[in-house]
Formats: structure tokens, sequence, C-alpha cells
């Protein structure tokens, strides 16, 4: 083999090597937020299984189920994340194992003809007359000393072949128990489906035992939920004098919804409830600054919040961001992608945005719905 195909086959070993460990630890992470949410949700069943039967405790276990109806979504999402990230590594691990079978393939027919020649000089008595046919002893002694590198060379030739055979038994055990481990997540995400439409079938037989002022108030506690976790009033101060996205103002219409291919399901007032497909990506409606970036403690999701001039937008109930405090963003730039909730009543899955809008002067009235008229 020559050494540069030896020496690129072990650079392209080294790169999915690496690509592999860093993997290894996403995996890892992605574990320990999957225990977390198990733990939260086998102690939202014990909080559940204590509710007393009756009128008053109705419209509690209905919010409680609301609640382990999104932990159980929360966990499939991230169970996803972890069988994602096991096929990925299953695809290099499986690349890398026929690499190094490839090369230790080459290394077995270079040998061979080692091997097919030796034997043909060996028939021939070829060593002989190479050896008392040099011009010297000088000469004689260079012959043996190359006899004696091939020889060496042909011991060196097995120990590449021993220790890459070594090295297709690991990678293939490995990925026998990465393909075990992705076969376990697998089953379990069956079973966290099963358990979330059980959990939704309970909650919706909750639902029909409420009277509508009832439902009324475990919607209005439910939405309590997706509230801003942070004061807009604070927000205010930071936005002072800000230029970036300064030709805003409250006249400003004709934009896209912050959700692509959303649809607004509810206006309220200043905030704007726009669902979406999953992991659809969240865009901020005009250029500006990002002043805060918070995780909601209640319902873990984040809140975003942009300044155009002096104007602040919130974008709460994002599953995952990709911008940073401080970063001056575009109009239509994506700044995340929309998180999951739980409608109230119907108890149904969604994904959905509150977009919310405030302009400098508290006292001002400005609607959301306003921003997208065309």
């Amino acid at each position: 083999m020559k050494p540069l195909r030896l020496l690129t086959t072990l650079l392209l070993a080294f790169s999915i090597c690496s690509a592999v460990a860093q993997n290894d630890r996403r995996i890892e992470e992605q574990k320990r937020v999957i225990a977390a949410l198990e733990k939260k949700i086998a102690a939202e069943e014990q909080q559940i299984a204590k509710l007393k039967k009756g009128r008053a405790a109705t419209e509690e276990r209905a919010r409680r189920l609301a609640g382990q109806i999104e932990s159980r979504v929360r966990l499939l999402d991230e169970t996803e994340k972890q069988a994602q990230l096991l096929r990925e590594e299953i695809r290099r691990k499986d690349r890398l194992a026929g690499d190094l079978t490839a090369a230790r393939n080459r290394h077995r027919e270079e040998y061979a003809a080692m091997i097919r020649e030796s034997y043909r000089n060996y028939r021939h008595q070829n060593y002989l007359t190479y050896l008392f046919s040099s011009r010297s002893f000088a000469d004689m002694a260079r012959r043996i000393a190359a006899l004696r590198e091939i020889s060496a060379m042909r011991a060196r030739k097995l120990q590449e072949i021993a220790s890459l055979s070594e090295q297709v038994r690991t990678e293939k055990e490995k990925l026998a128990a990465r393909q075990q481990s992705l076969n376990e997540v697998t089953r379990k995400l069956a079973t966290q489906k099963s358990n979330l439409e059980r959990d939704a079938r309970n909650a919706r037989s909750e639902i029909r035992q409420m009277s509508e002022r009832e439902k009324t108030a475990l919607q209005r506690k439910v939405s309590q939920q997706q509230q801003l976790s942070v004061a807009v009033s604070a927000l205010r101060k930071l936005t002072k004098g800000n230029k970036t996205g300064a030709s805003f103002s409250a006249k400003t219409s004709g934009l896209r919804l912050p959700v692509a291919s959303g649809r607004v399901k509810r206006y309220r007032e200043n905030m704007a409830e726009i669902v979406g497909p999953k992991g659809a990506k969240v865009i901020s409606i005009y250029e500006g600054k990002v002043v805060e970036i918070k995780r909601n403690r209640i319902t873990d999701k984040f809140d975003v919040f942009i300044a155009h001039g002096e104007y602040i937008t919130s974008y709460a109930n994002l599953g995952s961001i990709c911008v940073e405090k401080g970063q001056k963003v575009a109009r239509d730039q994506p700044i995340g992608s929309v998180g999951s909730g739980v409608d109230a009543l119907t108890m149904q899955v969604e994904y959905k945005l509150v977009f919310g809008i405030y302009p400098p002067d508290p006292s001002q009235r400005m609607l959301a719905e306003n921003c997208f008229k065309k």
C-alpha cells in the first residue's frame, strides 16, 4: 500500500472518529435531558393520582393533564433527536468500518502479491543468483540488506493486516451496539406515543365533565403559562436611544407573519397566537436588535425580545433559538423554531408562537394584527 494512500485512509478514519466522539457527547447530553423529563413526568403522574375525584378537583386535574401532555410532547421530541443522533452515528460507523475493511483487503492483496513473488524467486533459486552476481562484497552487503528489508516489509504488512482486522472487529461491535440502542429508543418512542394518546383521552374526558364557566377558567389558567416571563416595562429602559430598526412605527404594516407557513389562531390586543407545522421557523418581522432572551420556567420554552428602534416585539414559546442577546437581526431573519403547546379545551397538541408588540409609550395601544395587514 502506498504511504499516501495509507495516510489518506488514516486521516479519514481520524476525522470520522472525531465526528463520532462529538456525536457521543451529544447523545449523552440528550440522555440526560430525557432522564430529567422522564423524572418530571413521573412526578406529575404521582400528583395527578393524588387528586381526589370530585367537581372541585376536575379543573385542577385537567390543568395538570394539559401540563403532562406538554411534557410528553417534549419527551417525544427529545427522544426523536436522540434517535436521529444514533442514526447519524450508525452511518458514520458503517462508513468507517467499510473504509477499514477496504484498506485491510488492499493490504491482503499486496501481501499475497509479495508471497507469490517470493515463492517464484525461491523456486528458481534467484536469491542465490542475485547475491553471487554482486560486483563486490560491498554490493553483496547491500543486496543482503535489501532482502532483509523485503522480509521485514512482509512482517510489517502482516502486522498492518492484523491491526486493521482488529479495528474492523471493534467498529462492527460498536455498530451493533448502537443499532441495539436505536432499536430500544424506537421502542420507547412507541410507548411514549401510546402514553401521550392515553393522557389526551383522559384529559378530554375531564373536559367533557366541566361547565362552560370552568372551561373558561381552565383556558385562562393554561394561557397564563404562555405569558412572557419578563416585564416589558423593564425592557423599555434598554431600548432607549436604540437606532437599529428605528424606521419601525405604529403605522408599519404589510409584514410577513413571524411563523413560516403559519396562520393566526387568535389575536388578543397587543398579542397574536400563531400556529404552524412542527419545526416551523420563526423569523423577525423587522430589522432590529435582540435585547433579551429568557427561558420560561413553566413551559421550558424560549422567549426572545427584539427592539426595533424603541418598539419591542416578543416571540414566546420557541422550542429552539439561533440568535444571541445583543445580536442585530435583519428583517425575515430566522431566530428559532416554534415550540409545542396544548389547546386547553381540545387537549390537542399544536405548535405555536405567542407574538407580542409593545410601543415606547405604555399608554399607547397597538394591535399585533395591524402589523400584518396588507
